[in-house]
């Protein structure tokens, strides 16, 4: 199977384009936040971020992101564990 990888720590992605990518696997910032990051401690735990808020901390910081995140069409998904990539038809 083909693929393009994007190293989202190098070409980190926009609040807007990882709004959208968690759309798309019907997730929140919460679900795929880095909790043992150093920038977890500092800018996000035991305050109170909204979801756009918590996005623009991870535009900022995108080690905060859970990987891999895989995209298949219209469709996305943590792949941890790999045995999400089923819910894309990916064996």
């Amino acid at each position: 199977m083909e693929y393009e990888s994007v190293n989202y720590i190098t070409h980190p992605l926009s609040a807007e384009e990882l709004k959208g990518l968690l759309r798309r696997a019907g997730l929140k910032p919460n679900d795929v936040v880095r909790t043992k990051e150093e920038a977890y401690r500092q800018f996000v735990a035991g305050k109170n971020l909204s979801d756009d808020g918590l996005l623009k901390i991870m535009e900022a910081h995108p080690e905060l992101i859970q990987r891999p995140i895989v995209v298949r069409g219209d469709k996305a998904v943590l792949a941890r564990p790999v045995g999400n990539l089923a819910k894309l038809g990916i064996r």
